[in-house]
């Protein structure tokens, strides 16, 4: 049930987050760097991006004391959004369950305070849209972002995340679970 919950609240939360994606325009703006030969940015494949993306998941979670985390479940697979031209990144998410008696405020407001002086820079909602202190980690140079913040359940942190962008072969199927 929670999976279901975070899987459909992940994809709201990004799709209102796509928005603040860089402009088509700079993403293609860095593919010409890129044919140009300069080191604008690297070419990741969407497995690569998943990859990055679910490590700094994970790299969040551990950031939150063992004895608060009763239970943690990062999603297995995610969607493609786009990012304009022929750019997309790779969206997914994790829910933090926590132990009994632990409220996840406290815990968002230490992350944030932890990504403070980060290669991140940091947005706050307080409240966001459903109610509760919600932080987020936006990449200086990227449209990737996580976003941390109560679960749709008691008890929970739901982190949301979107890759950088990274070019799509033309004419592949972007739907579907990647």
């Amino acid at each position: 049930m929670i999976c279901r919950r975070s899987s459909a609240t992940v994809l709201v939360l990004l799709l209102s987050v796509t928005g603040c994606a860089r402009d088509s325009s700079e993403a293609s703006t860095r593919t010409s760097s890129l044919e140009q030969g300069t080191p604008a940015a690297q070419v990741l494949t969407w497995p690569e991006a998943k990859a990055r993306t679910q490590a700094m998941e994970r790299e969040i979670i551990n950031s939150i004391p063992e004895d608060k985390v009763a239970e943690v479940d990062q999603m297995a697979t995610g969607v493609l959004f786009d990012c304009g031209g022929s750019s997309v990144n790779w969206a997914g998410g994790a829910t933090v369950v926590l132990s009994a008696g632990e409220e996840p405020e406290p815990i968002v407001r230490s992350l944030e305070a932890k990504y403070q002086d980060s290669r991140f820079k940091i947005k706050t909602r307080d409240p966001a849209p459903a109610g509760d202190y919600e932080v987020q980690l936006r990449s200086r140079d990227t449209a990737e972002i996580y976003i941390m913040g109560e679960g749709t359940e008691p008890n929970t942190i739901l982190i949301t995340s979107a890759s950088e962008c990274f070019e799509w072969p033309e004419g592949e199927y972007k739907g579907g679970d990647f």
